[in-house]
């Protein structure tokens, strides 16, 4: 077994105790301004963009580092219309009588449906991949460890990452979403975690009236 090697933690950054303070007010105030669109535009976004928020979601914790995800960027329109058309068919049976009442209720103050426009409107889909195991150089199996938390982990820092960008998206997963393996050819230990759509919203896009939980009802200190 390899002897584990350290570096110095040289790139941490301290700051004074009122501007850690003011750190992260300034940060809850941007990130309360993001919401999840589902009218989006076409105009174009450049790759850049979504290369360095991709570079940002591969920081993340991770078990074991072994980095238990994948990144499928669609811009091509033809791939988009195939993902659009398989997900509108596990969408209908979900609306169409597989989904139990209740959830159907949960979601009707957000007005979705089986229609799924935006799948091709916005200019990039980023599948999100959560990959079991790998297969090493060596030929043999290497076992990912809390692959779901860790694609989890690595999903919210590229939503962050979108919305500090000045980019919107809405986190869509069709149930089941094994379509996307097939479509983007990616192999069988790669399980579809989240279809990430991503662009500027509409000019005229509107979003549900809701409200977030107080902190006093989603934390408490002991």
């Amino acid at each position: 077994m390899p002897q584990p090697r350290f570096v110095p933690l040289d790139d941490f950054r301290e700051y004074p105790q009122s501007e850690m303070i003011a750190r992260a007010q300034s940060f809850y105030e941007e990130i309360k301004r993001r919401r999840t669109v589902r009218d989006f535009s076409d105009r174009p976004v450049p790759l850049e963009i979504i290369e360095a928020c991709l570079r940002a979601a591969g920081t993340a914790p991770n078990g074991a580092n072994l980095q238990p995800w994948h990144f499928t960027v669609v811009q091509d329109p033809v791939i988009k219309q195939k993902i659009r058309a398989a997900a509108e068919i596990e969408e209908a049976e979900f609306y169409d009588g597989k989904a139990p009442q209740a959830w159907l209720d949960a979601l009707a103050p957000l007005g979705t449906d089986a229609n799924k426009p935006f799948l091709e409107t916005a200019p990039y889909l980023i599948v999100i991949f959560s990959k079991s195991h790998e297969i090493s150089d060596e030929g043999t199996t290497v076992k990912h460890y809390y692959a779901s938390e860790s694609v989890g982990i690595a999903t919210g820092f590229l939503i962050a990452a979108l919305h500090h960008a000045g980019l919107a998206t809405l986190t869509h997963t069709p149930s089941p979403m094994k379509f996307l393996n097939e479509i983007l050819q990616r192999p069988s230990n790669e399980r579809p975690f989240v279809l990430l759509v991503v662009g500027y919203p509409a000019n005229d896009a509107r979003v549900p009236a809701i409200t977030k939980k107080p902190l006093s009802e989603i934390a408490d200190f002991r």
